[in-house]
């Protein structure tokens, strides 16, 4: 009895000793950024597309185009949920590294485009010119927040690419 008491202080000091020399260490995720990086900019060009064709749609009245814009802003959508997703992740869940404001005003206009995307989809449900000139405003909300979006993040890569060399 003596014995088994006396070795449980060696086997929890081996133990602790196990513990804290096998520590994980863990890294940012590689992955999540390649796939935002690879689908951000798909929804911005159906955006952009959607604009296009509800221009000409304005101007011609051909049903082709205005049903081509409706394809082009659900499709938008639906492919803008896996960068935003991970966007949410990054900006308000993960806290392995401090997030800029310029990330969080990402964050915000990217909201707001999906917002007046999504009321531009139901826009463009209506039957045939009653969805004119709503339908060309919100397309011009949307790639405007989307462009400033833009704009933003990469002057903020800039800055921290010369900050690095510095």
């Amino acid at each position: 009895m003596a014995n088994a008491t006396a070795s449980r202080p060696v086997l929890i000091q081996k133990w602790k000793a196990m513990s804290t020399t096998h520590t994980v260490t863990r890294r940012p995720s590689t992955i999540a950024p390649a796939i935002f990086e690879l689908f951000n900019p798909i929804p911005y060009g159906l955006f952009v597309g959607t604009l296009i064709f509800d221009v000409i749609y304005m101007a011609t009245r051909n049903v082709f185009w205005g049903k081509g814009a409706a394809w082009l802003v659900t499709v938008g959508l639906i492919i803008a949920i896996v960068p935003r997703l991970l966007n949410l992740g990054h900006v308000w869940v993960q806290r392995r590294r401090r997030v800029s404001r310029i990330e969080r005003l990402d964050f915000w206009l990217n909201l707001l485009a999906i917002v007046a995307a999504v009321i531009n989809a139901f826009v463009h449900s209506r039957d045939a010119y009653a969805m004119v000139p709503e339908n060309v405003i919100l397309s011009v909300i949307t790639v405007v927040l989307l462009s400033i979006a833009h704009v933003a993040m990469a002057i903020d890569r800039l800055h921290r690419v010369e900050a690095t060399h510095e």
